[in-house]
């Protein structure tokens, strides 16, 4: 069994969430400054994800890092943004019309609620939306999110590397790039943007290994019937 339960709104552990800074600071632009411009294919403007990459500071996407490979930014080059875009709508924190992105109601009221826009964001990215479609051959991932929390919440307890999750959770070696591909943008970068895990790159330019613990704000939000089993862990 798993239990979320809603951060309080002052918690300094919710600092860890690139999502909720990102829909904080999306909500915020929207309130100040007025709807979002839409492309032809609803996407969000070039003017707002160039303010978006250099305002949001996404670890591994900062402005710095997307224009190394990018001379100018459109939705599609930020994936933190695209996958936020898709959140604010799915969960009626923002809506499309005549062109633009609006706030609605009950995104005004949860941003001045961040532990309670935590939690809805929370929900939607975890048991609602569809990533198969941020996947390259729409992978779809069969399982159940409680096995998957409880598995990690054990796991990476004291650090869990990308090799050791994908093989417990999908009996997949290190060739099945498609499984390490899907594993990770099924699970583990949802709970990374969420500010649940904590992930270490090791290997430039390219990472060659990846480390995920839980972070401050795991155990603040999530119940599971596996903490009874977590071994204690000696800090120095």
């Amino acid at each position: 069994m798993i239990e979320f339960v809603a951060p309080a709104h002052e918690d300094p552990a919710l600092a860890q969430s690139p999502l909720l800074r990102g829909a904080l600071l999306t909500l915020g632009y929207i309130v100040q400054h007025g709807p979002i411009g839409l492309t032809q294919n609803k996407a969000l403007k070039r003017y707002f994800v160039t303010w978006a990459a250099e305002t949001f500071n996404w670890p591994h996407y900062t402005a710095e890092d997307l224009y190394a490979v990018n001379k100018v930014l459109n939705e599609e080059d930020f994936p933190p943004l695209v996958v936020l875009h898709d959140l604010l709508v799915s969960a009626k924190l923002a809506r499309h019309r005549k062109g633009f992105l609006h706030i609605t109601k009950t995104g005004k009221d949860l941003l001045q609620h961040p532990g309670n826009l935590w939690i809805t964001l929370a929900h939607h990215i975890l048991f609602v939306l569809d990533h198969s479609r941020y996947t390259r051959y729409g992978d779809e991932l069969a399982g159940d999110w409680l096995l998957f929390l409880n598995i990690i919440n054990v796991e990476a307890h004291t650090g869990l590397t990308y090799e050791r999750f994908v093989e417990v959770l999908l009996g997949a070696g290190p060739e099945d790039h498609r499984a390490y591909a899907m594993a990770y943008i099924h699970i583990l970068r949802p709970l990374c943007w969420l500010g649940l895990l904590d992930e270490t790159r090791h290997g430039k330019p390219y990472p060659t290994e990846k480390l995920f613990t839980k972070t401050a704000l795991w155990p603040r939000v999530i119940q599971a019937e596996s903490d009874k089993v977590l071994p204690d862990v000696t800090r120095h």
